[in-house]
C-alpha cells in the first residue's frame, strides 16, 4: 500500500512539473497587452504572452500616469489608455488586410508559435501578417485567402508543430545564445550558435540540398531537405561547401560559420522546419 501511495505522488510530480508544449508560448492576450505597452514606450521586455513582473510594473507606470490606483490589473478604466492595441478581442471581428488593433496582435503570436512567424508584432495587418496567414492557411490545408476567419481561428487553436525528438546531430559544437521563441517585438524562428568565424558547420542529417546560395537576410545559406517533410536551415555562413542538389550524409560538412546577411556578429543561425512550419530544433538535436 505504501508503495502504492509513494507511485501515486511520483506520477502527480511528474504530471505538475512536466511541461505543457502547447502552453509553452504563453497567452496572446498578454502578448497583446505586452505590444501596446511596448509601443507607449513603457515596457522593453520580450513580447512573450507572460505576465512577468515588468509587463505588471509597465501597467501600474501606465495607471499612474493617468491618475488611476496602480494596481497592475487591466481593468475597463485601464484598457483605454492602451490606444489601438488594447482592442477588439481577437474572434470578435474578420482580420483582414489594413486592419489594426490588439487581435492583430493575437492572431501574429499565434502564427509565430505554429512556425510562422510575421516580422514585428506591431498590431498590423500589413503585408509581412498577410503572408504569414496565407502561408499558415496552405500549411493547415485552408482556403488561402489571408483572412481570419473561424475555420483559421479554430487550425490555431490546435497544438503547435513539434520536430521529432533526437533525430538530428548538432550541426556544430558551441554555445547556444539564442534560443527559439519571443525575441523583443519578433519572434526568433531558430537557434543561434555563438562561434567564431570560420567554424565548420556540418548536416545534422542525411538528405538532399535544395538550397546553397546568398538568402537574403540568412547571407550565405544552405538549406537541407530530410526524411519526413523536414528541412534544416544553416544561415550566415562564410563559406558554402556544396551544390544544389547534392546528397549530403550526416556529418558532412557543408561550410563554414560566418556574419554575412543580417548577423549581429559571428555565429551559426540554424532553423528547421517541418512541412515549411518553422519549429523549435532543440528536442530534435542529440
Amino acid at each position: 500500500m505504501r508503495r502504492l501511495v509513494l507511485l501515486t505522488l511520483l506520477v502527480a510530480a511528474t504530471v505538475l512539473v512536466a511541461p505543457n508544449p502547447a502552453l509553452a508560448m504563453g497567452s496572446p492576450k498578454i502578448a497583446a497587452l505586452q505590444a501596446a505597452l511596448w509601443q507607449s514606450g513603457l515596457y522593453h521586455g520580450d513580447l512573450s504572452g507572460v505576465m512577468n513582473r515588468a509587463t505588471v510594473r509597465a501597467v501600474k507606470r501606465l495607471q499612474r500616469s493617468a491618475g488611476l490606483a496602480a494596481d497592475g490589473v487591466v481593468g475597463p478604466k485601464t484598457r483605454p489608455l492602451l490606444g489601438k492595441l488594447g482592442a477588439p478581442a481577437l474572434g470578435s471581428r474578420i482580420l483582414r488586410r489594413g486592419r489594426v488593433g490588439g487581435d492583430v496582435v493575437e492572431l501574429q503570436f499565434l502564427l509565430a508559435e505554429h512556425g510562422f512567424p510575421s516580422a514585428r508584432l506591431d498590431g498590423v495587418m500589413g503585408e509581412h501578417v498577410v503572408v504569414a496567414l496565407r502561408r499558415f492557411q496552405l500549411y493547415a490545408g485552408l482556403k488561402v485567402d489571408g483572412r481570419s476567419g473561424r475555420s483559421t481561428l479554430a487550425a490555431l487553436a490546435q497544438p503547435p508543430p513539434q520536430a521529432p525528438a533526437g533525430v538530428l546531430s548538432r550541426p556544430l559544437q558551441g554555445p547556444i545564445s539564442s534560443t527559439f521563441g519571443p525575441r523583443l517585438d519578433r519572434f526568433h524562428a531558430g537557434i543561434d550558435f555563438a562561434v567564431a568565424s570560420g567554424t565548420p558547420v556540418r548536416a545534422a542529417a542525411a538528405g538532399r540540398v535544395v538550397f546553397a546560395d546568398p538568402g537574403g537576410n540568412f547571407g550565405l545559406l544552405v538549406v537541407i531537405a530530410h526524411s519526413g517533410e523536414l528541412r534544416s536551415f544553416y544561415a550566415h555562413l562564410s563559406r558554402v561547401e556544396v551544390r544544389c542538389g547534392q546528397s549530403v550524409a550526416r556529418g558532412a560538412q557543408i561550410g563554414l560559420s560566418g556574419e554575412s546577411g543580417e548577423a549581429s556578429g559571428p555565429n551559426l543561425h540554424f532553423e528547421l522546419r517541418l512541412r515549411g512550419a518553422a519549429v523549435d530544433p532543440l528536442p530534435a538535436l542529440r
